[in-house]
């Protein structure tokens, strides 16, 4: 009888452990495996003008490192990631990057600053954040930034103005995955937010992308459903110019 309760719960902790690292979901929050080094984690923003609005970021990590692209929309669904990815990825959070000034990248910086997390975004980022009285990443860079995650790379790159003036994507070369953003719209999608964009160079600067990343395999729009080069192609084509 002891065996088989050393068993069960050998075989319950092993069950538990796997699906944690498959991803978590409650009311406010999603985190979803995309690859082997890779999540995407989701989260709800409530805005007067579109409503409760998913927004998406990414995770990637290796060897007990972990970098996050975009806050998520508040402080206690930051913290609850970054305790998930303490808790189930067994890793420490070594950076958190936005991917463009607007509130659905960094509206949970403050809980990333309160752990002594460093957080980056373009200098741009942090210039046109500070005007629009939002929070702001600590450390700023001009148009690329690479860092390690474990033994794998990281870039984050300004390609041109689209969604923002400052709107960057993230690449984890490794597994060809990128963050597009809100640079990059699910197919299907409608324009959404233009208060701060430049419509006549949207296309143009994903062009650019295909181009830098012909073979990526998975991307991660801003909002909504992630998929393949299709995102980045569809984007073209929403924004070409007539």
């Amino acid at each position: 009888m002891l065996r088989f309760c050393l068993l069960f719960s050998a075989v319950f902790l092993l069950v538990k452990n796997v699906s944690a690292q498959n991803g978590y979901t409650s009311d406010d929050m999603i985190i979803q495996r995309v690859s082997d080094h890779a999540f995407q984690h989701i989260t709800y923003l409530q805005t007067q003008t579109y409503g409760k609005v998913p927004c998406n970021g990414m995770v990637v990590f290796d060897k007990g490192d972990a970098i996050i692209f975009d806050t998520p929309v508040g402080d206690a669904t930051s913290a609850k990631l970054i305790d998930w990815v303490a808790d189930s990825l067994h890793c420490k959070v070594k950076a958190v990057i936005a991917t463009h000034f607007h509130e659905d990248c960094v509206a949970g910086l403050n809980e990333f600053h309160r752990r002594n997390i460093p957080s980056f975004g373009t200098n741009k980022t942090i210039a046109s954040g500070k005007a629009a009285k939002f929070l702001v990443p600590q450390k700023g860079f001009d148009n690329k930034l690479e860092q390690k995650v474990g033994d794998r790379k990281v870039v984050t790159e300004f390609f041109g103005e689209g969604h923002t003036r400052d709107n960057v994507i993230g690449y984890f070369p490794s597994e060809k995955i990128m963050f597009g953003g809100c640079l990059i719209k699910e197919v299907d999608a409608t324009k959404g937010n233009l208060a701060d964009a430049n419509v006549d160079a949207w296309s143009a600067t994903v062009t650019k992308i295909k181009t830098r990343y012909p073979d990526v395999k998975f991307v991660i729009p801003g909002h909504g459903d992630s998929g393949g080069i299709a995102l980045l192609d569809y984007t073209i084509k929403l924004f070409q110019p007539k």
